[in-house]
């Protein structure tokens, strides 16, 4: 396939989808279940994006899942990203050093 076709459709589908949402809604969402629905979006789509990486990034499974826990636990107690993100990958360093 042509790579400049390719960049031209992936372009244009990128185009469109930002540019509908102006065109078809000429006024304010005023709305309280469609204004709180679009705002989970977005983190609904880094989920989506994150979780499976997280799972794929590691040799093992089990490694993956206790990194994941380390960094959901910390970030619940609402410690800074860069601990959660350390302590995750320490987590991740010593499970994989007892499998």
């Amino acid at each position: 396939m042509n790579p400049l076709l390719a960049i031209l459709v992936m372009a244009l589908t990128t185009y469109l989808i930002r540019m509908l949402p102006l065109v078809l809604f000429h006024r304010e969402i005023t709305h309280p279940w469609v204004r709180s629905f679009l705002h989970y979006v977005p983190y609904a789509v880094l989920g989506t994006m994150t979780i499976p990486a997280v799972f794929y990034s590691t040799s093992s499974v089990v490694s993956a899942a206790c990194g994941l826990g380390c960094g959901a636990y910390l970030a619940y107690r609402e410690k800074d990203m860069v601990i959660v993100a350390v302590a995750a990958v320490i987590a991740v360093y010593l499970c994989e050093l007892l499998l």
